[in-house]
């Protein structure tokens, strides 16, 4: 099974595997920081269900979310509509909010 942690994260303006580690301290889920950055990456690694359920908790999402395709990105100049995912209805990708310094930050990295 593979997961779109990130994609999950960002919906939360969760940007970095630390800012995600600080979530998951906040519903009792101590994962190592590496297992945190295996997460985010993408790399199978093994979760116990508990695990599971107190990073659905942290996320505010469920295991169905977890496995939504990020969108594609599109090629600039088409239409808004064509930059969602297949049955997505929301906007194409979450913007993420200024920081305390008012700066835009990048997205993740896919």
């Amino acid at each position: 099974m593979k997961w779109n942690l990130r994609w999950a994260a960002a919906k939360r303006d969760i940007w970095r595997p630390t800012q995600l580690q600080a979530v998951f301290r906040e519903v009792g889920f101590t994962p190592s920081l590496s297992k945190v950055a295996a997460l985010w990456s993408g790399k199978p690694v093994t979760v116990r269900l508990e695990d599971l359920d107190m990073i659905c908790a942290a996320l505010q999402c469920t295991v169905a979310d977890l496995m939504e395709a990020e969108p594609v990105a599109v090629a600039e100049g088409r239409p808004e509509s064509e930059k969602r995912a297949v049955g997505e209805s929301g906007p194409a990708r979450p913007i993420p909010r200024p920081g305390s310094g008012g700066a835009r930050r990048s997205l993740p990295p896919n």
